[in-house]
């Protein structure tokens, strides 16, 4: 029996799962906003309080006691009188000394451990590298600057960068030796967020991208400072320079960034061969850096958008009237929050 004036079962039953539904859906994004606000908070007291310096410090201590040789072994490359050379630090975290090798002079990225970067071998230069840093792998800069008074640190003024000296804006050119580093604003992980870009015409070799924590090898950064739409303008910022550009990210995260590529692109054949080389050199401890941005088109999601079988599988379909950038930031930060709760098996 039906009372007059109530919708009929299957219009009730159908109501009540839109309602647990909507209910549920709620519910996830209010957790998720309430994760992401903690995650806001904890990170800046990280990063601009004293306490977070002090725990940084305790971070530090406990890495060079369980790597006292640096979480994973590392090669310099050489090219045409210019040196990278890769710092494993921390537990996870990389420098990097660029050195112009005619000249005697060089460049450390993000001088995380100062012992690190200061004691490493670095043949033919002479006096302190300048340092080029962005907030939270700037642990460096304080020892750095004091053992060496005149020391250069540039970085983001809006980062609140200890020991800034040099403070660098969008497309600002760094020039040491034969050395073009050009700061490009990637804003999203923090507001002020630079990378840094090697220009390979000085010396006749490929381009360098620094990328610190806005692109990893098949990853991307957390975005504690910004929008989906604000990281996927900076994303799109190095997917504007060659494929040929070497990418040195700030963190070894490429097996388990591999892992979850693999959940939401299982087909991707390119994916799986990176995978298989990633794997054989984890197990020898070896560094998976660089690759390439050619490389990364082909199988980071993060860069991938714009594909339509992401975008079936993920996302709202490109409608005719659809925004394409909103539909990719939508897509965007819907991969960034799988990503979030996603283990590695």
């Amino acid at each position: 029996m039906v009372w007059a004036g109530w919708p009929a079962p299957g219009l009730w039953a159908a109501g009540c799962g839109l309602l647990c539904r909507v209910r549920r859906g709620l519910r996830g994004l209010l957790m998720t906003r309430s994760q992401r606000l903690l995650f806001r908070i904890g990170y800046s007291l990280y990063t601009r309080t004293w306490l977070g310096y002090l725990f940084y410090r305790q971070q530090l201590r406990r890495a060079r006691n369980r790597y006292p040789k640096g979480h994973s072994k590392t090669q310099p490359r050489l090219f045409n009188g210019v040196k990278v050379l890769p710092i494993p630090v921390l537990s996870d975290n990389y420098s990097y000394l660029i050195i112009d090798t005619q000249a005697g002079l060089a460049v450390a990225v993000d001088p995380s451990d100062p012992r690190a970067v200061d004691f490493f071998p670095c043949p033919g230069t002479v006096g302190c590298p300048s340092l080029l840093s962005y907030r939270d792998h700037s642990g460096g800069n304080r020892d750095l600057s004091r053992r060496h008074r005149d020391c250069r640190v540039y970085g983001s003024p809006q980062d609140g960068i200890p020991y800034l000296t040099h403070p660098l804006c969008h497309q600002d050119v760094v020039s040491v030796g034969r050395l073009q580093i050009r700061a490009l604003a990637t804003p999203g992980h923090t507001q002020g967020h630079l990378v840094y870009l090697l220009d390979g015409e000085p010396y006749k070799g490929p381009s360098c991208l620094f990328s610190g924590d806005l692109l990893f090898l098949s990853g991307c950064g957390r975005t504690f400072e910004g929008t989906a739409e604000t990281m996927l303008s900076s994303l799109d910022t190095v997917l504007g320079l060659g494929d040929d550009t070497l990418l040195w990210p700030g963190h070894e995260y490429a097996e388990e960034n591999l892992g979850f590529a693999g959940v939401v692109e299982p087909e991707n054949l390119a994916r799986e061969r990176k995978m298989q080389w990633v794997q054989r050199q984890r197990m020898e401890r070896r560094s998976t850096c660089p690759s390439t941005l050619g490389e990364e088109r082909s199988y980071n999601p993060f860069l991938r958008t714009h594909c339509l079988a992401l975008q079936e599988a993920l996302g709202p379909g490109p409608g005719p009237t659809a925004d394409e950038g909103c539909s990719r930031a939508q897509l965007l930060e819907e991969l960034r929050r799988l990503k979030d709760t996603h283990k590695s098996k």
